[in-house]
């Protein structure tokens, strides 16, 4: 709607194509507020928001024919921003004519056409938006292997791990410790053939009395570096909108991850943190005496 407004022009094509942009954002939010909508109501919805979606389009396209330049005259976002529009329509409209919910590469977002819904079957968020990483953990570093706007299969990707540690450091590890999604049967037997260590529950039953091979805490540090990601440095909040913005913000906090623990190695660094941790708990101690004696 915003490209007819931006095309049309008074002394060049007098009537001004209908776009009802009133009626159907009232219907779109008649459907979007209601809590539970029945299937056949929100088929009848979405059948005539894109009626009104190919209306649009094809007023688009007639404006288009009437300027000299043609497409040119759109900027390169505005051409971007209808290449995905009628890809979108395409795709919506191949859903309600087979009555699917799913379509390979399915586009959920205008303005960032690269992201895909991801289901993960959280309690809060069934479904999630945004990238998928895979992080590699040596000695305190955090190596990133895999980022993907598509959902992956982790336990496909503990090989190509291994083979970039030897690439890194020009041998394979002596030792890998993997969550339990990444011990299949494949990677087990290829990870023997390479004479690496798998430290991991055994496949089957655990025998009554046997005592565990990995102790819960094990996973502690790669664990704690997503939530220090994600707390202290908003790799769970991304705002960038471009694909590579995203993939080099990632990256920025993976970087920075690694300059903390870099740091914190230094002996000078380490008697700087440590002299400020005294200094915050003192100025602590000092509120909470404060706070005390104002209560008393």
């Amino acid at each position: 709607m915003l490209l007819i407004d931006r095309l049309y022009e008074k002394k060049l094509h007098k009537i001004k194509p209908r776009t009802d942009r009133g009626k159907y954002r009232k219907l779109f939010l008649r459907i979007a507020q209601n809590r539970n909508p029945r299937g056949n109501t929100i088929r009848k919805a979405v059948k005539e928001l894109l009626t009104g979606l190919k209306n649009n389009i094809k007023s688009i396209h007639r404006l288009l024919n009437t300027k000299p330049k043609g497409l040119r005259i759109l900027t390169p976002k505005e051409y971007k921003y209808l290449l995905v529009i009628q890809t979108v329509y395409d795709q919506q409209k191949s859903m309600l004519e087979n009555r699917s919910h799913q379509l390979a590469d399915r586009i959920v977002s205008l303005h960032q056409p690269h992201v895909r819904p991801i289901v993960r079957g959280k309690l809060n968020a069934k479904v999630e938006f945004g990238a998928k990483i895979q992080l590699t953990l040596m000695n305190g570093f955090v190596f990133l292997d895999e980022f993907s706007w598509d959902a992956f299969n982790e336990g496909k990707c503990l090989l190509s791990s291994v083979e970039k540690y030897k690439e890194r450091w020009g041998y394979y590890p002596q030792i890998v410790l993997a969550d339990k999604i990444y011990c299949n049967r494949e990677n087990r037997k290829a990870l023997k053939e390479l004479k690496i260590v798998l430290k991991a529950k055994p496949l089957g039953r655990p025998k009554a009395g046997e005592p565990s091979s990995v102790s819960p805490g094990e996973r502690n540090p790669i664990e704690s570096k997503f939530g220090q990601a994600k707390v202290k440095y908003g790799l769970n909040r991304i705002i960038a909108r471009l694909d590579l913005t995203s993939k080099s913000w990632v990256a920025c906090i993976v970087l920075v991850l690694n300059l903390v623990k870099l740091a914190q190695s230094s002996p000078l660094c380490s008697y700087g943190f440590s002299q400020c941790r005294r200094e915050n708990s003192n100025l602590m101690g000092n509120y909470h005496s404060y706070q005390a004696k104002r209560a008393a």
